[in-house]
């Protein structure tokens, strides 16, 4: 029987990618140059600080050492497969490797699965097989890539946080009782936020204990004076790191250390920094500081360490534990800072930091401006599945200031949100700011549409933003609302449906027109001119221009200004539709709804039926149209039109049956004559034997004159006309007196025509009562007649 076994490769959950392997240390590029003279004499020569002049004479420049022998190690890069998170891999060849190498990162391995400190090198999985040994890490690069990729010259606030890193990494293995021994270039990392890493752990080992072998060879720069000397002093364990420190912090500022004869020159180094290093690379070791106590000076008022950037990098480290006026107060000046901070770093550390105290809500609204400003490194992908979630659930928080400190940053993220997240999980919180009884929460409500108003669906624009903007701007007791939801709905009233736009806007800007708050009135005359490309040349003259007209007289001078403005531009629009090459259309029947002719037909129509009527007036080609097999509904004739139509021949006698039957209800609703066109429907074609106007024989004095019910008093004045004056002209006898002329007449007007209204009341009561006798006895509710 065979047994197979499994490769645990092929299970290892992370993929890994090609070797990359560890950088080694660079000779010095100039041979010829004199390590021990200072790149910049002139910086120490004003303060007194000639680092030359307690310098021991070095007749002769040491050698070059060896390169360091290969790392143990090859850095891969790598991914887990399940969710394709990047990681760093650590990997190990055992075969190819000595045994004490071998030994030395079975040794690495065992430290870093059991050190657990935010400033070492973070372990996630390990594998260890007859072949190879694999270290899952964070994805991390070698600090001398790092200076190789920033061309060797990295921001001093960038150095003082590693710096205080580093020291707070050796403090914690101080604190453990172990010494490091081979801190270096190769010995640091650097994540993708630009924090330093202490790693290389294959030398680590008890502070009482002798430090581990080494490859033997020739002594090396970063290898303390008092290494492989009897002189070893064994009270101050973390001499020889704090040494190799020193050495790392030359190399950070000046390039790669070419021989230890190269630290008495201080080249680049910071001055705040000189006094410290010069402890650093002390030949006593009982001289040299312990991480504790470096950390203590350098963090003084005015030291290395006493700058922006690492303050806020404490302060985000503890800001879960900070008070909550202190959290404020620093969130609040946070968004100015953050200008300043590297990309990465406000990525990968800031970012993380404020999602943490947001979803544990201990930072406030107060969080809101430098999260969204920190979140702007993203791309859209890892927006939406990093912030757009917080953003959900701030909505729907009932914290007052935080939604409205997300309605005020609502610009800085507007554009990452989808349309779906905005209308089924955001806008139904937001559309709740309407019915807040705070006002500044409706105001900022209403200013958030603007923004919010591109992304919203059409129910939700067309239907219930409409809503809300309608009973702010008819209901809301502050003007100031009232004006900027006028400015709101004319803002986004190019993104409403055509349909929308015509049965809305009109009635809403003549509504606002009438508001007695000046602004709001300001607010609407600037509304009609924002939406003028919605308004058909009908709806300009029809619907607009009357509510402007009516401004042009405001008490506001602003509001007359504005209203005289927009006038003249509605004037040059209709006057460009009518001097159009084509003239304007033909009148049309009813279009169907949402169809192409839509808006535009029912507005020629309109003026189209206009013109037909004055030419018919003055008694031109139009005057008597030839009917059309399917007519279109005809305009609102005038009245001297209708009178003229219906005027009857002196020769024919009256149909008495024909005003029994007629509605005087509508006769006296103008609105009603216009919607039945004067009763019968369709206009019927002249009877044959209809003379013009021009040719009627006008009527002399004492005889009935049919224009009679063109006078002031209506149709009702044309059942009582008063006899013209003798020797009147016809002018005269057609045209109505003033009321100044006959004044002793005027008071019996009013009594004669009541007269004779209740006269032909009881008249037709009488006929209807003789042609429909009732029929049996009355019923509940009839009415008895006399």
């Amino acid at each position: 029987m065979w047994l197979f076994s499994r490769d645990p490769v092929r299970d290892f959950p992370f993929e890994l990618g090609p070797p990359e392997t560890l950088p080694q240390p660079d000779r010095d590029p100039d041979p010829d140059r004199d390590p021990d003279r200072d790149p910049d004499p002139d910086r120490h020569r004003d303060s007194g600080t000639d680092p030359h002049r307690h310098r021991h004479p070095q007749p002769e420049p040491e050698p070059e050492p060896e390169p360091e022998p290969p790392a143990a190690w090859r850095l891969l890069r790598g991914r887990r497969k399940a969710t394709g998170e990047p990681v760093s891999v650590l990997a190990h060849d055992v075969r190819a490797e000595a045994p004490e190498r071998t030994q030395a990162a079975r040794a690495a391995l065992k430290r870093l699965k059991t050190l657990r400190h935010p400033n070492v090198l973070a372990y996630v999985d390990a594998l260890e097989t007859d072949k190879c040994i694999y270290v899952v890490t964070e994805p991390v690069t070698p600090l001398r890539l790092h200076l190789r990729g920033r061309a060797g010259a990295l921001p001093e606030p960038e150095v003082a946080w590693g710096l205080h890193q580093l020291l707070k990494a050796l403090g914690f293995l101080a604190g453990c009782g172990l010494v490091h021994h081979a801190l270096g270039p190769g010995a640091v990392f650097v994540d993708r936020a630009g924090e330093w890493k202490l790693g290389g752990l294959e030398r680590v080992a008890p502070a009482g204990d002798p430090p581990p072998p080494r490859t033997p060879g020739p002594p090396r720069p970063y290898d303390p004076p008092e290494l492989g000397t009897a002189s070893h002093d064994r009270a101050h364990p973390w001499a020889g790191d704090m040494w190799r420190l020193g050495c790392l912090i030359w190399e950070v500022f000046n390039g790669p250390l070419p021989r230890a004869g190269a630290l008495r020159c201080f080249g680049k180094l910071p001055a705040a920094l000189v006094p410290h290093y010069c402890e650093l690379v002390a030949a006593e070791p009982a001289a040299r500081p312990d991480p504790a106590q470096l950390l203590q000076r350098l963090r003084r008022p005015g030291a290395f360490l006493d700058c922006d950037f690492v303050a806020t990098n404490l302060f985000l480290e503890e800001i879960q534990i900070k008070e909550a006026a202190e959290r404020h107060e620093f969130l609040q000046g946070l968004g100015g800072r953050l200008d300043a901070f590297p990309a990465a770093f406000c990525r990968h550390k800031v970012l993380p930091q404020l999602l943490t105290a947001v979803e544990f809500g201990s930072a406030g609204a107060a969080v809101l401006a430098p999260l969204f400003k920190a979140s702007r490194v993203l791309e859209p992908p890892e927006y939406q599945e990093r912030v757009v979630p917080v953003i959900v659930k701030l909505f729907s928080s009932p914290d007052r200031a935080l939604r409205i400190r997300l309605l005020q940053q609502l610009e800085n993220y507007i554009e990452f949100l989808p349309e779906a997240t905005v209308n089924a999980q955001i806008f139904p919180h937001v559309a709740l700011g309407f019915l807040d009884t705070n006002p500044a929460i409706r105001e900022q409500t209403v200013k958030a549409m603007l923004l919010l108003a591109p992304k919203l669906s059409a129910p939700n624009l067309n239907g219930e933003l409409l809503r809300h903007l309608g009973r702010l701007q008819a209901q809301d007791a502050q003007g100031p609302i009232r004006c900027n939801a006028t400015v709101c709905l004319g803002k986004i009233g190019p993104l409403l449906s055509p349909a929308t736009r015509r049965r809305v806007l009109a009635p809403a800007f003549a509504r606002a027109a009438r508001d007695p708050f000046a602004p709001a009135r300001a607010a609407a005359v600037l509304a009609f001119a924002a939406t003028h490309g919605c308004y058909s040349p009908g709806d300009c003259a029809a619907r607009v221009l009357p509510v402007l007209c009516g401004l042009a007289v405001d008490p506001d001078k602003s509001v007359r200004d504005q209203a005289f403005r927009v006038i003249r531009s509605f004037l040059d629009k209709l006057e460009a539709a009518s001097e159009a090459p084509g003239g304007l259309p033909a009148p049309e029947a009813a279009p169907e709804p949402g169809g192409a002719a839509g808006l535009g037909a029912a507005v020629t129509w309109a003026v189209t039926g206009v013109s037909s009527l004055t030419a018919k007036l003055m008694g031109g080609p139009g005057a008597a149209p030839p009917p059309a097999p399917e007519p279109p509904p005809p305009a609102a004739p005038a009245p001297a039109a209708i009178a003229a139509q219906e005027a009857p021949e002196p020769e024919e006698p009256e149909e008495p049956e024909r005003w029994d039957e007629d509605d005087w209800g509508s006769l006296e609703d103008p609105d009603a004559w216009a919607q039945s066109g004067g009763g019968s429907g369709a206009p019927a074609a002249p009877p044959a034997g209809t003379r013009p106007a021009s040719d009627y024989e006008w009527p002399q004095a004492g005889e009935p004159d049919p224009f009679a019910a063109l006078g002031p008093g209506g149709a009702e004045d044309a059942w009582a006309p008063l006899p013209p004056p003798a020797g009147a002209t016809r002018a005269q006898q057609t045209r109505p007196e003033r009321p100044e002329q006959q004044p002793e007449q005027q008071p019996e007007r009013p009594e004669q025509r009541r007269e004779q209204r209740e006269q032909r009341r009881r008249e037709l009561e009488a006929r209807r009562a003789a042609r429909k006798p009732p029929r049996g006895p009355l019923k509940l509710g009839a009415r008895k007649l006399d």
